[in-house]
């Protein structure tokens, strides 16, 4: 979670933790850390600056609790009376200070250990413009809780925060914490109550990420390039999946199809590279980079096996360019995430529903798996009521130059 201005309670109902902490004098008595890069220490007045230019960014505001507007007097407030009360509550804030590279120390944000009471606590982290990317934060926190569970005997550390923040949940991620799910409607900000990410790291615990977290290389073809999903992709996901071709063979496709479900389909791409079961592309135009298509390998399972699926924009059809960006995906350089990608189609017809255009998309999608090289390790399943399966489609398959006359 990112540092707030207020301490909100998240404990249950009912409960009424022993508090540990022994109150501390600041800033006499407030520890400074260091690994040789990062530094934590008290804050002081000349963080005010810093911590005003944090709190106006457009992305602090997002993310975390503090006020908007926010004002001078504001940060002020935040650094000079805020840390003494913090420290004598229980709550162990540090301002993280790194030096730039004129060796000038710079003011890099706040992070938190809150005590929770029987020696655990909550982490809360807030990164100044200039610090992010750097990792900063993340060495920052690793001092952070090495202090917490050694000084303070902590036994477990949890992490929230609000669903969406992934830059947050990427530094939770590399540290070792989990991700235990989505508690809806549970996080306040400003009136509102927004769905959390929680996730804990115990002593215990490796200080590493427990999973993969999966990126999307970009593959470029001859008239095809697949890279990752946008937000400005939405307009152009809505009109293919609102198409009643697409929608007729993509049952998990919703009906109306609008824009909050395209935006809700693209973060759950992203969770699937968070979770390593899925890389999800958008198929984009060279020319104009609009998307005309998607396809994704999902159900990855131990980084050996997973399922291709896709769909392609109506304006895009008939263009061979989904069995270009299918043998993308086949024959990347690096496919080390996976051994071997199974594709699946319905069967001609399936329950009830006959084909919604033209041409059969099943055909299409038969003829370009074997395109592709895919292999039928069961001719009899395209009778079957599950439909019909192809895998192991290969690197050493056929080019994937082959054009369809349906798509």
């Amino acid at each position: 979670m990112t540092v707030v201005h207020a301490h909100n309670d998240k404990g249950l109902p009912g409960s009424h933790p022993t508090r540990q902490a022994v109150p501390v004098t600041f800033p006499d008595e407030v520890p400074v850390l260091s690994d040789g890069v990062v530094t934590l220490r008290g804050h002081h007045a000349g963080d005010v600056d810093g911590v005003l230019e944090q709190c106006t960014d457009p992305v602090s505001q997002q993310w975390t609790t503090v006020p908007v507007p926010y004002h001078r007097e504001d940060a002020r407030r935040f650094v000079i009376e805020t840390p003494a009360s913090a420290w004598a509550e229980g709550r162990w804030m540090f301002a993280v200070e790194a030096t730039d590279g004129d060796g000038v120390p710079r003011f890099c944000g706040t992070v938190e250990l809150r005590d929770e009471g029987n020696r655990r606590a909550e982490i809360a982290y807030g990164a100044h413009p200039w610090a992010r990317g750097r990792g900063i934060v993340e060495r920052a926190l690793r001092l952070l809780l090495e202090w917490g569970f050694t000084e303070q005997r902590l036994r477990a550390v949890v992490w929230w925060a609000n669903r969406g923040n992934w830059a947050s949940r990427r530094t939770a991620w590399k540290l070792g914490f989990s991700c235990d799910g989505t508690v809806e409607r549970w996080l306040a900000q400003r009136g509102d109550l927004l769905d959390g990410w929680v996730g804990v790291l115990h002593v215990d615990d490796d200080r590493s990420p427990r999973d993969e977290w999966l990126s999307v290389p970009v593959l470029t073809g001859e008239h095809v390039v697949l890279r990752g999903l946008r937000d400005d992709d939405v307009p152009r996901i809505v009109e293919a999946c609102a198409d009643e071709r697409t929608s007729g063979w993509i049952s998990a496709i919703g009906r109306p199809y609008t824009a909050d479900l395209a935006r809700e389909w693209v973060t759950s791409c992203t969770e699937g590279l968070a979770s390593g079961r899925a890389v999800t592309w958008a198929l984009a135009d060279p020319g104009t980079d609009l998307l005309v298509g998607a396809v994704n390998a999902f159900g990855i399972r131990a980084r050996h096996e997973a399922e291709i699926g896709y769909w392609t924009h109506p304006e895009a059809r008939g263009r061979g360019l989904m069995t270009e960006a299918c043998g993308l995906v086949a024959r990347q350089r690096d496919r080390r995430w996976i051994e071997q990608i199974n594709w699946r189609a319905p069967a001609l017809t399936l329950e009830g529903r006959e084909d919604p255009g033209t041409g059969s998309p099943t055909d299409a999608s038969v003829s370009r798996a074997r395109a592709l090289g895919a292999v039928n390790r069961n001719p009899e399943a395209a009778l079957a009521p599950a439909g019909f399966v192809c895998s192991d489609v290969t690197r050493d398959g056929p080019p994937g130059s082959h054009r369809l006359a349906e798509e």
